[in-house]
């Protein structure tokens, strides 16, 4: 169990440092309807809910697909 999450922590660190080149890439990440931009003079906030909420899915089917295959 101590493993599994280990490697769910490093998976989100990754995903976390691919977040700009992705999002530069068109994939509609952080700009989906529900995805919260507040831009003013010196700061601008993302605060992705949509994206968040699209990613955890994207997540639970592959861990899903990957424990059907693997048997567990």
């Amino acid at each position: 169990m101590s493993r599994l999450l280990i490697l769910i922590g490093v998976a989100l660190i990754l995903l976390g440092l691919l977040w700009g080149p992705l999002t530069r890439l068109g994939l509609g990440l952080g700009r989906l309807p529900g995805d919260i931009v507040i831009e003013r003079e010196n700061l601008r906030l993302y605060i992705p809910i949509t994206s968040a909420i699209l990613v955890s899915v994207a997540l639970s089917a592959a861990l899903a697909l990957i424990r059907l295959v693997l048997g567990r």
